[in-house]
């Protein structure tokens, strides 16, 4: 019976960092419902634009969706077309993050400013790191798929892909609680 190990030890990384990511939102739902602190955050967030950076961010789960099916059916051309869109969704949500980052800072949202830009940098920031690391594992696969290491491709792209879609995952969460819930 073959195990793909690569894929098991992903699983093992994504329960781990799922603790991180729903100590951060609790943390973070608290704060603004539990606590007597204002949320300074929230009145500056635009959810309609992060909507936007949202989907292309799902969007990026499908084009790794048809990456993988195309890989699959060595189709490489077709693998390499669905993983560049798939890098470009991602960056294009970073490319939101950091351009809602200034915004901010503009608008004297730090860090340091109070407990509400301190858990929302800290929650958003870690997502977002998690983001580049995705971005940077989906482009190894698609450099490797330009030599002769496709069969290092093919068993890499398993792990890569349960990374990137809980990643997608992750954000849904995000998004909703730092997103949507403040303007209910």
């Amino acid at each position: 019976m073959h195990r793909d190990k690569g894929k098991l030890l992903m699983i093992f990384f994504i329960f781990s960092e799922t603790f991180f990511f729903i100590a951060l939102i609790i943390a973070y739902v608290y704060y603004r419902n539990f606590s007597d602190a204002t949320d300074t955050v929230a009145k500056h967030l635009d959810a309609f634009r992060a909507g936007i950076f949202t989907l292309f961010l799902i969007a990026s789960s499908f084009t790794l969706l048809f990456s993988k099916k195309a890989l699959l059916k060595k189709k490489y051309t077709n693998f390499k077309l669905w993983m560049a869109l798939t890098i470009l969704f991602g960056v294009v949500f970073m490319l939101g993050q950091v351009t809602e980052y200034i915004g901010l800072y503009q608008k004297q949202i730090t860090l340091e400013k109070d407990i509400f830009g301190s858990s929302f940098f800290t929650l958003t920031g870690f997502h977002g790191l998690h983001v580049i690391l995705g971005i940077i594992a989906l482009g190894i696969l698609f450099a490797m798929s330009f030599g002769k290491l496709k069969k290092v491709a093919f068993s890499g792209i398993n792990g890569v892909d349960i990374y990137w879609h809980f990643v997608d995952i992750v954000w849904l969460f995000v998004f909703y609680f730092v997103y949507i819930t403040p303007l209910l």
